[in-house]
């Protein structure tokens, strides 16, 4: 499975947030990996300099082989609490597809 991790120019997009952010896809979709192919996130800081509630936001979508993307959004007050809610939302909603696609078989 591959991880590539996006940044807008207002978010630190260094080695480390790289890193932790590849840990926390490859925990939360660990039980899925033989089915993804590629997980892209993006981190975006929507207010910029400007401070504000929820203006972190962490998008990650999966390429399930043979499925169409599974795409979420989660917004919050810290980049690290954005990439913690979207991957738990990316979990659920491969779960969810994923038991669909075997009690079709």
């Amino acid at each position: 499975m591959q991880i590539q991790v996006n940044t807008d120019h207002n978010t630190d997009g260094g080695e480390k947030v790289r890193d932790y952010v590849r840990g926390v896809v490859e925990h939360a979709a660990a039980h899925f990996s033989g089915h993804i192919t590629r997980v892209e996130v993006h981190l975006g800081d929507e207010n910029g300099a400007k401070a504000g509630a929820d203006d972190k936001r962490c998008m990650m979508e999966a390429r399930v082989e043979n499925r169409h993307p599974i795409a979420v959004t989660h917004r919050a007050a810290t980049t690290n609490e954005a990439i913690a809610g979207a991957a738990g939302k990316l979990k659920r909603a491969l779960s969810h597809q994923l038991e669909r696609l075997h009690e079709q078989h």
